[in-house]
């Protein structure tokens, strides 16, 4: 693909990576037969794979002395991409994501996107893809605004500037010159990393629907709640760290769920008030679920062709569509909430600094 009136700036690809032996050979592959000219690097940062991802890389950098992988001491993806940060030589910064496949065009679109907009960062929507029921339904709750908070970089047809981004493509010189992601952000960092890309310009963050990449949700529920859980955290880090800028729905699961944990203390030691919290609570439970219906009914036609990358005998019927729609919409929240609550717990109570 010809990008006009671009001079294919020099492009690193970095990958941080734990037990990815089922997807990294296939992402360095799909990278490697780039059309895009000026790819110098793929650099994978392991943080300690135990189930044969480092001696892939080997083998491919073999063949392809552009692949290099280095050891990832502190295992979190931010000290990984921060490795890389520091050794890359490309005069872009892409990250990349093991649990994603990417358009051929995918470097092409974010150098044009980013050269264009004369933004910070760059990047496309995050499509939820699935192989299974389970993510299938975890995919059609991303759809909700119960499973996206009305992010932006949630929906496919958005173009124009945000407050963070899915991934995100940089000029070197940028992420350098902030000092690199904060690696005591639990799982959060590339939210707080954009955000103080937004403290140096309002439209320091730009999506392009132009910019394809699907991403695979977690396979199962408790995979999911620990995922959100981590998101929890991650969102209380940075909460503190920006108490007048950090964005209202990062907050939202943990001010609702705190209401109702506050109405129900209520009720216990004064029931003679009468608060309805039977109702409250079923409906919080029900919501969810009727969201989910919603939500199938209007998705179930394009699923096939928008969603499902399973095999034919595992598409899910309409009812497990349904159920785990709605299990993961009544999951995010509430691990997003005790991530939240326990973090807060750690700082406020048990004193216990993570910084």
């Amino acid at each position: 693909m010809i990008i006009e009136n671009i001079n294919y700036p020099t492009v690193t690809i970095a990958i941080p990576t734990y037990n990815e032996s089922v997807n990294i050979e296939h992402i360095l592959t799909a990278f490697l037969s780039t059309e895009y000219p000026n790819l110098i690097e793929i650099f994978v940062a392991d943080g300690g794979s135990t189930d044969g991802t480092q001696n892939i890389v080997k083998k491919v950098s073999l063949a392809q002395p552009k692949v290099k992988l280095i050891h990832n001491p502190l295992k979190i993806q931010a000290a990984g991409i921060n490795l890389i940060l520091q050794e890359c030589t490309g005069d872009i910064f892409l990250i990349a994501d093991a649990h994603s496949d990417y358009a051929p065009d995918y470097i092409e679109r974010c150098v044009e996107a980013l050269v264009k907009s004369k933004a910070l960062n760059v990047g496309g929507a995050q499509r939820f893809v699935a192989k299974t029921p389970f993510q299938a339904g975890v995919a059609l709750g991303a759809r909700s605004f119960l499973g996206s908070g009305g992010a932006k970089y949630r929906d496919p047809n958005y173009n124009g500037y945000a407050d963070t981004v899915y991934l995100g493509c940089f000029w070197r010189k940028t992420l350098l010159d902030i000092s690199g992601f904060d690696i005591s952000q639990v799982t959060n960092q590339d939210a707080e990393l954009n955000q103080k890309l937004l403290n140096k310009s309002q439209e320091a963050i730009y999506i392009s629907s132009n910019i394809c990449v699907w991403y695979y949700p977690r396979k199962t529920w408790k995979s999911l709640y620990i995922q959100y859980f981590k998101y929890g955290r991650g969102r209380y880090l940075t909460s503190i760290k920006y108490t007048d800028k950090l964005q209202f729905r990062g907050k939202l699961p943990f001010l609702v769920l705190s209401a109702i944990g506050l109405m129900l203390l209520i009720d216990l030691s004064f029931s003679q008030l009468g608060l309805p919290m039977e109702k409250v609570i079923l409906l919080g439970l029900f919501f969810p679920f009727l969201e989910s219906l919603r939500i199938t009914l209007k998705f179930r036609k394009n699923l096939k062709s928008e969603i499902w990358r399973g095999i034919e005998q595992e598409y899910p019927s309409n009812l497990n569509l349904w159920l785990f729609c709605g299990i993961s919409l009544l999951t995010m929240p509430i691990a997003h909430f005790s991530g939240y609550a326990y973090q807060l717990l750690r700082r406020r109570v048990l004193r216990i600094s993570d910084w």
